[in-house]
This record gives C-alpha cells, sequence and structure tokens, in this order.
C-alpha cells in the first residue's frame, strides 16, 4: 500500500542548506537559512534564556503533562505580548502551538472548520509555507499582488485591487511586520486603509506574526496588528517566539483568536484545545516556560528587550553598509531600498541565472529571486557581497 505514495518535492530552503553544507569552500557565506546570526556566524541563546533556563533547573519539580491548550500563565503573557491591552483578554482565544508554523496551521483548520467553503488569500510573494499549507488541508485560494519589484516596495494599490475582488467572508494572510521573503511593510496609512477595505469585505485576517520586534521596536511592529484587532471581532494572531527569543528549537508559538464576546471566547478555546488534542496532544512545555519566566520577570525582561534591541540594530546597521557599499561601487542609489526593509530579509530581485552565478563563483548562497538573510553578513563579509552582487549583473 504505501509504496503507492508519491513523492514530494523537496524543500528549497532545506536543499540549499545541504548543498551549502557540502560546499568545500572555506570563504563561502550562506544568506539562505532564516535564523539570526550574530558577527561570529553563530546563533546563540539569548542571556535572559540562559538565566531561566539555570533558574527552571533550579526549581522545576516535574516535567508531567501541561495543558491542552498550553499554561494559562504562557498564553496571558503572549496575548500581552502581542495585544497588549488593546482588546478586552477576556475576548482572545490563546493556544499554545508548536512553533509559529503550528501556529499557522491551526488557525487555517479553525478557519476551515467553521467556514467549509472558505477561500484564503496569500500575498505573492510569501513565505512558502502558506501556500503549501493551505493546499495540504484542500483550502480554496486565492493570491494578491504584494511587492513591486521594480521599486522594490509594496505594491500598494495592486494589492488593494486585487483585494478588493474579495468574497465576503473570506479569510486573508497578513504579515504582521519583517515581510518574509521581501522585507517591504505596509506603513501606518497603509494599514488603516486596508483595514478599512478588509472591514467592508466581512474579512477573517489571519496574521503571521514572527518576527516582532526585528522591526522597528516591540510595541512598534505590533501597531497593524492591534489595530486590525480593534476594528474586527475576528481575528486569528499567528505568533513565534522562534525569533525574538531566540528558542527556535523549542518550538515555541501561540494562535491568538480575537472573538466578538466572552461566550465565543470560550467556545474558540475549546475548539483550540480540541485542534491540539488531534495533533500534537500537549504542547511541548520547555520553550514556552522559559519565555513566560522571561516576560514576568522584570530583571530576565530587561536583559531580553536590550539584547532584543542589540539584534534590531545590528540588523539596521548591516543593510545601512550593504546599501553604502552598493552605492560606492555602482555610483547608483538603486540599492537603496535595502535600508527601507525591515527584519532579516531582503528580496534584491536577481534571476535564476544570476542566483546561481553568486553560488557558482562566489560561493554566496541566496534563495530564489534573490532573498537574503541580512543576519547572515558581517562587516567582513559586506564588501564581498556587493561586490558579488555587481558582478553577477543585479
Amino acid at each position: 500500500m504505501l509504496e503507492s505514495l508519491k513523492p514530494q518535492p523537496p524543500d528549497k530552503i532545506i536543499g540549499l542548506m545541504q548543498l551549502f553544507r557540502e560546499d568545500p569552500r572555506t570563504d563561502k557565506i550562506d544568506l539562505g537559512v532564516g535564523v539570526y546570526r550574530n558577527a561570529d556566524g553563530l546563533t546563540p541563546i539569548m542571556a535572559a534564556i540562559k538565566d531561566a533556563e539555570r533558574q527552571l533547573l533550579r526549581e522545576q519539580t516535574t516535567k508531567t503533562y501541561t495543558a491542552l491548550a498550553g499554561e494559562p500563565e504562557y498564553r496571558d503573557a503572549m496575548v500581552e505580548l502581542v495585544l497588549a491591552d488593546a482588546v478586552n483578554r477576556q475576548c482572545v482565544a490563546a493556544l499554545h502551538t508548536a512553533g509559529g508554523t503550528g501556529a499557522v496551521r491551526l488557525a487555517l483548520e479553525l478557519a476551515q472548520s467553521a467556514s467549509p467553503g472558505i477561500s484564503v488569500w496569500i500575498p505573492t510573494p510569501s513565505w512558502p509555507s502558506h501556500a503549501s499549507i493551505a493546499k495540504h488541508l484542500k483550502l480554496s485560494s486565492r493570491t494578491y499582488r504584494y511587492f513591486d519589484h521594480e521599486s522594490k516596495l509594496v505594491a500598494f494599490d495592486n494589492m488593494m485591487s486585487d483585494l478588493a475582488q474579495m468574497r465576503k467572508g473570506d479569510a486573508v494572510i497578513l504579515h504582521g511586520c519583517c515581510h518574509n521573503p521581501t522585507g517591504a511593510d505596509l506603513n501606518a496609512g497603509q494599514w488603516s486603509e486596508l483595514s478599512t477595505l478588509l472591514e467592508s469585505k466581512e474579512a477573517l485576517p489571519i496574521v503571521d506574526f514572527a518576527y516582532q520586534g526585528f522591526g522597528d521596536g516591540l510595541e512598534e511592529d505590533a501597531r497593524g496588528v492591534r489595530e486590525l484587532a480593534v476594528k474586527f471581532d475576528e481575528v486569528m494572531i499567528a505568533a513565534s517566539c522562534s525569533k525574538n527569543f531566540g528558542v527556535y528549537r523549542e518550538r515555541t508559538g501561540a494562535l491568538l483568536v480575537r472573538t466578538e464576546n466572552t461566550r465565543t471566547a470560550g467556545l474558540i478555546q475549546g475548539q483550540l484545545a480540541y485542534l491540539n488534542r488531534q495533533s500534537i496532544s500537549f504542547p511541548p512545555d520547555h520553550g514556552a516556560r522559559l519565555v513566560t519566566m522571561v516576560l514576568r520577570d522584570a530583571a530576565l525582561r530587561s536583559s531580553w528587550l536590550n539584547e532584543l534591541n542589540a539584534i534590531r540594530g545590528s540588523l539596521q546597521h548591516l543593510r545601512q553598509s550593504l546599501a553604502d557599499e552598493l552605492r560606492k561601487l555602482s555610483g547608483s542609489d538603486r540599492f537603496s531600498f535595502i535600508v527601507s526593509h525591515k527584519g532579516m530579509f531582503t528580496l534584491l530581485g536577481a534571476t535564476d541565472e544570476q542566483v546561481a552565478a553568486m553560488r557558482r563563483k562566489h560561493g554566496i548562497y541566496l534563495v530564489g529571486g534573490g532573498r537574503i538573510n541580512i543576519a547572515g553578513l558581517s562587516e567582513r563579509t559586506v564588501p564581498i557581497m556587493a561586490a558579488a552582487m555587481l558582478d553577477v549583473g543585479m
């Protein structure tokens, strides 16, 4: 029976990681994998997380199961982190998920369960797993234009034109900040216009919020998400702790569902616990407990914020350095968009031939389309990257 299964296409980013590992060159540069790296090329454990782990090791007395929906204190802490006091906490159902990916998956499952014929609108480009998960769930999906490949900014007019074609009640996936793969984010005015359009369509916003704190700041990055939560009776937010707490392998995420009233919130809370039971049963606790400790302890939170701010500052500095070097070498400002992008990623708009030439001639690994992880650069490699880009005709 099992031999009848069809092979699945390999994940392109995982395949790129394998190619990088097999490359014998000692001066190769990996700008593909989406993890933060410091100046030494390492993804360190944040100091506050390490301190919380030491405390947990001393104090923890059991490894028994936690609640199906996750520990209430973790869920409360995540609602506070993402939404602050924008809405009544009693109107928000919350679930501890296996990473941000698990939150996206369960958000789409919940939407499908509530409205079996629902269509989900996905930006182009977007994180590939959005379309992949929707396809796996056999959800009807449509796309809307998000990125202008000429200006390298948000194609806002095209985006609004496409979303104006939504049917009432459709779902739409939005990136809360630090858009993956482009780095191009909506500004405050665009968030307001978009929310007004979606409100007129009685749409269900599903916000992928994986990089809070990596763009303009912890509170600043949440403004668009909170505006949606205030305007809409129903919003789903898939939050991840992988990047901003550096707990990638702990698979720590949360699905927050803003509902119309406390009664509906209670109904949804039960549905969320049910969905966890059908997939992972009890969620993994270690990362969530560390995040809770950091958010609830004043000294740990202060340490974490300082390091998060330093990470964001490092990303902004590397962006500016790359744009400056390209300006110096090319005599042109055509790469100034790099500075306006937010978070770890920038989409350079490279052709397949240019991406292949970067890898073949220079040992620099990019994702298709020229998505680069800014955090993969350093002061030493910025000039190398700039010269290579111009050498292959970018």
